[in-house]
């Protein structure tokens, strides 16, 4: 229930007052609201990387063990081992079980159904029924989901709020890190000795699924490692179009 948005005025308008207060906060002081405002209809997404890694570090003193919120991963089925095992590390570290959210189809039967990988043809439509439509099925019933993106990341997410509306999945979006560096989230994860990917100490800045994720080269962006074969930046989780 958004109980502090006023009689008559536009959701969005609303939104954009709160996200505007909310902006000097910290993460945890975000996530808290978060969490008593919304728990048990909030959500998390995470894919393990080290915003999420920090997200699930700090959620774990705020609701131990994640309690009131639903946790969860989109395993695609072509997720790195070293991903995977991180899983199980966060679980060890922080008493938090990511939920596997998954496709309806296994990856064999779409490949079959399609006539091969559909990375290496349409990425959009791949990341569209691995990703889009199991974070869709995922986050129904729910009021609000906790994402773990920064504002320097992409141009989408350069216009990324606090709080905002989010026009794909039909509920309210909280990203705590909007307002944070590469460099503070890595200092966090040092200061804070919070487990991540090993795979990022290889070259790989951003890490999703295998067949769409390399390690960048000198002076590329921390993206540029991402389906570096398109014109392609998002999996549709975070676009605003």
């Amino acid at each position: 229930m958004l109980t502090w948005i006023g009689s008559g005025v536009p959701l969005e308008q609303s939104l954009k007052v709160l996200s505007d207060a909310l902006e000097d906060q910290t993460p945890e002081e975000i996530l808290r609201w978060a969490v008593q405002l919304y728990a048990p209809k909030l959500a998390m997404a995470t894919a393990f990387g080290p915003e999420g890694c920090v997200l699930l570090s700090m959620l774990a003193k705020i609701a131990p063990k994640g309690r009131g919120v639903r946790v969860f991963n989109l395993d695609t089925g072509y997720q790195f081992s070293e991903t995977l095992a991180l899983k199980e590390q966060i679980r060890r570290q922080y008493g938090i079980a990511v939920e596997a959210v998954r496709a309806e189809e296994p990856v064999e039967v779409m490949e079959r159904r399609s006539g091969g990988p559909l990375y290496l043809t349409r990425p959009d439509e791949c990341c569209r029924i691995r990703k889009v439509e199991p974070c869709r099925r995922a986050l129904y019933g729910y009021d609000a989901w906790i994402s773990a993106i920064r504002r320097d990341q992409t141009p989408d997410r350069a216009r990324a709020g606090i709080v905002e509306w989010d026009p794909t999945f039909h509920l309210i979006k909280i990203n705590p890190l909007a307002n944070w560096t590469k460099r503070d989230v890595w200092t966090y994860i040092r200061v804070h000795d919070v487990p991540y990917n090993p795979l990022h100490d290889q070259g790989y800045t951003s890490i999703g699924c295998w067949p769409c994720t390399r390690a960048v080269r000198p002076g590329e962006d921390e993206r540029a490692g991402r389906w570096s074969n398109f014109i392609k930046l998002e999996c549709g989780l975070h676009s605003r179009s």
